[in-house]
C-alpha cells in the first residue's frame, strides 16, 4: 500500500500531547547526537540530531531560552519558547533566527518519541545546551537521507526518496535525473530532468515509476507562497542495472517493498525483510499492488533482470478487500508459469495474518469479513508449491496479527520483518535443494478456463 503518513499523523496531533499523565515507560530516553559548543557554535538554523527509535511515529521537540525551574521528563513544559510536533525523522532543522528574532543567545532543547495515540514512547532527552553565534546556516536545502546500493536490501526498482525538511518549507519538489545535474545545488531544474513532482509537507516520496538503469534524484523546499527556499539538495545516485546479474529477485506488494510503523518507508531498510537475508537481492516490489497488478507488470519489471530465483509474495491487499482466494491462486499460478517460461525458479512465501482493527484505526479501511477463510485457502495452496512458510511464525487466521509486530495491522514492523528474513535464511538451502530435485514435477500450467476466470473476477479497484 502506498501511504503518506504525514497527513494521517497530522490529523491525530492537532491536540498537543503535552499534558502530564502516567504511562508505562517502554524505552530509554533519546540521546542527542549533535552538540554545539563554544568551540563549535550553532548557526542561525542548525541541524539537530538524535538516535532513532523505531517505535516512534513522530517526535516532540522543545526549545528554551533558560533552564526552567521545574522541568518534568514526561510532559511538555509551559516555559518553552518554541515547540513542534511536526518531526517525522530523527533530525530537525531548527530556525533559531526566527525563534530569537535575530538575537544571538544560547538556547536549550530536548526531544521525545511519540506513538500514534499521541502518547510518549520515551521520556524527554536530557536538556541540551545549544551555543550559537548566529552565523549563516550551511543548510540551504532539504538534507537527503537515502543510502541505496549499499548492502543487502538496498536495491529498489521502485525507489522512495527521503529527506530532512529544511526550515520554512511547506512543500517540496522532487526531481529525478538521467545524469548528474549540470547545476549542482542550483535553483533551476536540471536539463537532465526526466520526472518531477511537487508535494505538500512530507519527508518522503514514493516514485510511481520503475527505474531500470542508473539515475539521480534531488529535492528542494518551497514556501507558502510557492517560492523556492534555498537550492536543490545534493543529487543522490541509485542504480538498478540488469547487467549486475542479480540471482535473486523479490516480487510483491508493500509488505515486500518495505516500510512499517507508519513513519518508516522502504528506504528505511531495517523495515525490509530483504535487508536481513544472507544473500543479495533486487527488490522488484511495488507498494499498493494487487494480485492483478503483479501479473500485469511482471514482464516489464521482472524479465529485464532475469533473476535465477524469484521470491513471490503478494495478494494481502486483494484478500482484505474481498477478492476471492480463487483469483489469488490463479494469479500465483500465472506468475509461476511466467517464471518457468523464462528459466526463473519461483519461490512462494505464505502470507502472515493481518489485524483488521488496526487497519481500520490507521487507514480507515474496512476488511472483508471472510478474510480468515480466504487467507488460509491461499496459504494452503502455497504450501503445496515450492515455498517458504513465512506465515508460520505468526498466528493463524482468524487469530490476528499482534500490534507489537505491525502497528497498522498490515505492514510488519522491523521486528516482524526480521522474523521473515530469518525464516527465509533458515529454509533457503532446503528450498534450493527441493527445486533441484523436483524441477519437472513442480511445473504449473494455467488453463484457458482459469485465465478467463482470473480476468472475470473484479480486482480491488473494481469492487
Amino acid at each position: 500500500m502506498k501511504y503518506t503518513i504525514i497527513l494521517i499523523v497530522l490529523i491525530n496531533i492537532f491536540i498537543l500531547s503535552g499534558d502530564a499523565y502516567s504511562y508505562k515507560q517502554l524505552y530509554p530516553a533519546l540521546e542527542i547526537t549533535t552538540h554545539y559548543t563554544e568551540e563549535n557554535p550553532a548557526s542561525a538554523a542548525p541541524l539537530l540530531r538524535w538516535n532513532e527509535n523505531t517505535e516512534a511515529v513522530y517526535y516532540e521537540l522543545e526549545v528554551f531560552d533558560k533552564i526552567p525551574d521545574r522541568l518534568s521528563t514526561n510532559s511538555v513544559s509551559a516555559e518553552h519558547i518554541y515547540f513542534t510536533n511536526q518531526v517525522f525523522v530523527n533530525a530537525f532543522n531548527l530556525p533559531i533566527a526566527e525563534i530569537t528574532e535575530g538575537c544571538h543567545k544560547n538556547l536549550y532543547w530536548r526531544v521525545r518519541a511519540m506513538d500514534f495515540d499521541n502518547k510518549p514512547v520515551t521520556n524527554f532527552s536530557a536538556l541540551e545546551l545549544l551555543y550559537t553565534d548566529g552565523h549563516p546556516s550551511e543548510i540551504n536545502s532539504p538534507v537527503t537521507n537515502t543510502n541505496y546500493n549499499h548492502g543487502n536490501g538496498s536495491v529498489l526498482l521502485y525507489p522512495v526518496y527521503q529527506w530532512i525538511p529544511n526550515a520554512g518549507a511547506v512543500k517540496f519538489e522532487v526531481e529525478v535525473l538521467s545524469a548528474p545535474p549540470e547545476n549542482p545545488n542550483g535553483t533551476e531544474p536540471s536539463m537532465y530532468r526526466i520526472f518531477s513532482s511537487t508535494i505538500d509537507f512530507s519527508c518522503e516520496y514514493y516514485d510511481p515509476h520503475s527505474r531500470i538503469g542508473t539515475y539521480y534524484w534531488r529535492v528542494r523546499g518551497i514556501d507558502s507562497d510557492g517560492r523556492p527556499i534555498g537550492v536543490y539538495s545534493n543529487a543522490e545516485r541509485f542504480s538498478n542495472e540488469p547487467s549486475a546479474d542479480y540471482q535473486v529477485g523479490i516480487f510483491g506488494d508493500s509488505i515486500s517493498h518495505g516500510g512499517g510503523h507508519l513513519s518508516y518507508s522502504p528506504a528505511d531498510f531495517e523495515f525490509s525483510y530483504s535487508s536481513y537475508l544472507n544473500f543479495p537481492s533486487i527488490n522488484l516490489s511495488e507498494s499498493g499492488d494487487t494480485i492483478e497488478m503483479m501479473v500485469n507488470r511482471f514482464d516489464k519489471d521482472v524479465l529485464p533482470f532475469a533473476p535465477r530465483y524469484l521470491i513471490i509474495m503478494g495478494a494481502s491487499n486483494s484478500l482484505r478487500a474481498g477478492v476471492s482466494a480463487d483469483k489469488i491462486i490463479i494469479g500465483l499460478k500465472i506468475l509461476q508459469q511466467k517464471c518457468q517460461e523464462n528459466d526463473i525458479q519461483p519461490i512462494l512465501l505464505t502470507l502472515p495474518t493481518i489485524n483488521p482493527h488496526n487497519i481500520n484505526k490507521i487507514f480507515t479501511e474496512s476488511t472483508s469479513s471472510n478474510w480468515p477463510y480466504e487467507f488460509n485457502k491461499v496459504n494452503n495452496y502455497i504450501r503445496t508449491r515450492v515455498h517458504i512458510d513465512t506465515a508460520a511464525e505468526f498466528p493463524v487466521p482468524p487469530e490476528i496479527l499482534p500490534t507489537e509486530f505491525a502497528l497498522d495491522g498490515l505492514h510488519l514492523d522491523d521486528n516482524g520483518k526480521a522474523i521473515m528474513g530469518h525464516t527465509i535464511n533458515e529454509n533457503w538451502s532446503n528450498v534450493l535443494a527441493q527445486i533441484t530435485e523436483d524441477n519437472d514435477e513442480d511445473k504449473v500450467t494455467v488453463t484457458a478456463k482459469e485465465m478467463e476466470l482470473f480476468r472475470s473476477i473484479p480486482d480491488v479497484y473494481d469492487l
